[in-house]
């Protein structure tokens, strides 16, 4: 679940030569990827169906009986949404590397940290006080495990997590880490990035081998390959003619697509709350890929609308705020209100998408050049 900006960084223009001393180049703005925005909110409405109807849980308890009885043939199909995160590590992958090329570590951290947490630490005050109230069925965690929770650091130190999706978050900051330490502290450059892929690759393969839990927290082969095949597609925006990057991205689906078959099918049994197939989960891990490569080709260059932009905006604070706080929304809506499944489903989409929006206007927009500005200061 990453969630940055998706403005292409900005480069130097060509100077001409001339005898007398040359002037400072002027620098412009490649055009913003606006299609990757609205990539990034379909991932982020994708999580929403399988919270919301693609498993089982205290979403259950939200709707007053399991969402295969409110959705009996949907239910199946919102299953298939849990893989939306996969297709958000990809688009994080892209992101990263555009973002860390040609910029020094402080900028990069001071990007990340401002892009991230002012949404998360609203969404943290605003879970845990709904929570708190006596009307509402769910239970709250400790002021002590919410005050953790604001470091985004709870999962690593066993503290019960305030949002469900944060999981995704540390896998974010734990790639952002080793992609800082490694490419952007030296210098990102194209041979720099492709070691990287290659021998970060080649090390969560052998950490899934090794069985040790130590490697796997590092190295976390689960998710790597759609990292680092976003990187990859990243290096073909830069040169589509690049065939080691082609590699890259074709490795990495291979073996992404494994582990996402690997981890979510199983044989069909009636005692499951629902049954993927193989190639369904294939072919939701290949339409990820195959969408961020397009966008990185440039082939929808013509999705250029503005609205895609605002789209963009409101996927991280939709994300953070969607599950925990859907299922009290989902409850009012349905059980106390009595408004038919599909449209509680809807109109909790909408809710939490306003939620977004008052979040990204009043938070984001207020905090996050607060957090860059402050970090960038230079102090002596």
């Amino acid at each position: 679940m990453t969630s940055p900006g998706t403005t292409l960084p900005q480069h130097s223009g060509a100077q001409a030569l001339t005898r007398s001393i040359p002037a400072p180049a002027a620098k412009r703005a490649r055009p913003r990827l606006r299609a990757l925005d609205g990539l990034r909110l379909i991932a982020a409405l994708m999580v929403a169906a399988y919270h919301y109807g693609g498993r089982d849980g205290e979403i259950s308890e939200a709707w007053g009986s399991s969402p295969q009885v409110q959705f009996p043939t949907a239910h199946n199909w919102f299953a298939y949404g849990c893989l939306g995160v996969q297709i958000f590590f990809v688009i994080s992958g892209f992101v990263i590397c555009m973002s860390g090329w040609g910029r020094p570590l402080r900028a990069f951290f001071a990007s990340r940290a401002s892009r991230l947490l002012p949404s998360y630490w609203a969404a943290i005050i605003l879970v845990t006080a709904v929570f708190a109230l006596p009307v509402v069925a769910y239970e709250a965690v400790s002021p002590s495990d919410a005050l953790v929770n604001l470091t985004m650091l709870q999962q690593p130190l066993g503290v019960d997590r305030v949002l469900g999706v944060c999981w995704t978050l540390w896998a974010e900051l734990r790639f952002y880490a080793l992609f800082a330490l490694f490419v952007v502290m030296p210098g990102a450059n194209r041979a720099r990035v492709i070691l990287f892929c290659a021998v970060w690759t080649l090390a969560a393969v052998v950490a899934e081998g090794a069985n040790e839990p130590l490697l796997d927290l590092v190295l976390m082969p689960e998710y790597a390959p759609f990292f680092v095949g976003g990187i990859g597609i990243y290096l073909l925006h830069r040169d589509r003619k690049d065939l080691t990057a082609w590699g890259i991205v074709g490795v990495s689906w291979l073996i992404g697509q494994h582990y996402a078959v690997s981890r979510l099918w199983h044989a069909p049994n009636p005692d499951f709350f629902s049954y993927r197939t193989s190639f369904g989960i294939i072919a939701v891990v290949t339409a990820g890929f195959a969408a961020v490569l397009l966008i990185g080709l440039g082939a929808l260059h013509r999705a250029d609308w503005k609205w895609l932009t605002v789209a963009g905006a409101l996927t991280y604070p939709f994300y953070l705020v969607h599950e925990h706080l859907g299922w009290v929304t989902v409850g009012v809506l349905h059980r106390k209100l009595g408004l038919p499944s599909y449209a509680t489903f809807g109109l909790t989409i909408a809710a939490m998408l306003l939620l977004a929006w008052l979040l990204n206007r009043f938070v984001e927009e207020r905090l996050t050049p607060l957090i860059r500005n402050g970090l960038m200061t230079a102090r002596k």
